[in-house]
């Protein structure tokens, strides 16, 4: 049994939040591969988790469980690090970096030179392992003193969250139209949460549709709310007189009540031209939920919006289940440059307006063939993101061969019981 310490905001809500309790409900499905432990981490300004629930019970004994060891001078065989490669560290004999990635088109020099402390390396989409593929930085032969090339040269494997089955529960949303898109994001440039809404209202400015925008600028209290509903107002106000509608979800919502939100009769269809995404939750959530969506085809969430079909003549291709928006790879704006993780000389993708209003229009116009690409989706969704498939896949990574080591065991233990 491998000592596993987890290094992560596992207590966030968040993204990195998310993904590190991923990580962690996989090695707890190996009891007999895992002693896990967890040393948690701060993600942001984002809020923790308040449910007083079985696994937030669990994470608090880990956590526990971990200081007391730690005191005692207790060592462990592997570290998986669930943060920005910025923040990797070797604290183990064996260090596993896990990461969204980045949602541009290259890492920055920072995260190329930790990624070389780290002996693998798991990324949530082909898109965030592109980056760290194709990025190349000068650097120095330490002991040639010749400039050399530098690029991360370890093993990198992709590895998707899990489908979850979470039960719906009501939501309490008073919504004026019969057909209402919804927005899942933080208010963030990243997003491209302002264009998102105007170019809805500027299609359906005098049609009664709706947009339901559940949204942040960081955290889920008043003051936050507040803020955001001054910002939206401010950006609605060249709209007067409009017939269509945005409403704002502000604040935390159980993983049954977001359950419920996507599964709301008035629901029809989801939203996302950002700029980018390692992977985008909330897309994959509305795609196993069986609502339409509507983005771009670049980045993270395409490793789950296409699905293998074949044409007439049995050849397989991988086709869109969404309604695509067509983009252009640009450099990213000044204001989202993040030294030392978004690079000033990196590129991500810009919506075209026309596009967008059009996928909207289409998905509104054509709503039933909509349904019926994404029923589609959901059921290969279900079935290739399944739980026991990922959790396998990470339990795989951090002790290889585990299965064919098992199988030994039995084999073993059958022999001694013929004789």
């Amino acid at each position: 049994m491998k000592k596993v310490i987890v290094r992560a905001p596992a207590l966030s809500q968040s993204g990195y939040g998310e993904h590190a309790r991923f990580i962690l409900r996989a090695l707890r499905s190996k009891p007999e591969l895992f002693d896990v432990y967890l040393l948690n981490i701060p993600w942001g300004q984002t809020s923790w988790l308040w449910e007083d629930d079985e696994e937030r019970r669990w994470l608090d004994s880990i956590i526990e469980k971990t200081v007391r060891y730690g005191q005692a001078g207790g060592q462990f065989d592997v570290s998986l690090q669930v943060t920005i490669p910025n923040e990797w560290q070797r604290i183990a004999p064996v260090n596993i970096g896990v990461t969204a990635g980045i949602e541009t088109t290259k890492i920055s020099p920072q995260w190329v030179q930790n990624s070389l402390q780290m002996d693998k390396i798991i990324l949530t989409s082909e898109h965030a392992k592109y980056g760290f593929d194709n990025t190349e930085v000068p650097a120095f032969d330490q002991s040639t003193g010749q400039e050399v090339t530098a690029k991360v040269n370890i093993p990198l494997e992709v590895i998707g969250y899990p489908v979850k089955d979470v039960e719906s529960a009501e939501i309490d949303i008073d919504l004026k139209h019969d057909f209402n898109f919804l927005f899942v994001g933080t208010w963030i440039t990243r997003k491209n949460f302002e264009n998102t809404v105007k170019w809805f209202v500027e299609e359906f400015y005098d049609q009664e549709v709706g947009l339901v925008v559940k949204t942040t600028m960081s955290k889920n209290c008043l003051r936050d709310r507040d803020f955001v509903e001054a910002k939206l107002k401010v950006l609605l106000e060249e709209y007067e007189g409009r017939k269509c509608s945005v409403n704002l979800i502000h604040g935390d919502m159980s993983e049954e009540e977001m359950t419920g939100l996507y599964n709301h009769p008035k629901i029809k269809a989801m939203v996302n031209i950002a700029h980018g995404e390692g992977f985008a939750l909330p897309l994959f959530e509305a795609a196993y939920n069986g609502l339409p969506i509507v983005t771009t085809s670049w980045s993270g969430h395409t490793d789950f919006l296409y699905m293998p079909t074949k044409d007439k003549k049995g050849k397989s291709r991988r086709t869109p289940m969404f309604q695509v928006v067509s983009y252009d790879i640009r450099p990213v704006q000044k204001e989202a440059v993040w030294d030392g993780v978004i690079q000033k000389d990196a590129q991500w993708c810009f919506a075209k307006e026309w596009s967008y209003k059009k996928a909207l229009r289409t998905t509104f116009k054509e709503h039933g063939a909509a349904i019926s690409k994404a029923k589609k989706l959901q059921e290969w969704v279900k079935d290739e993101f399944s739980e026991d498939k990922q959790y396998e896949k990470i339990a795989e990574v951090v002790c290889p061969n585990h299965k064919e080591m098992d199988s030994s065991i039995e084999e073993m233990f059958l022999q001694l019981e013929n004789k």
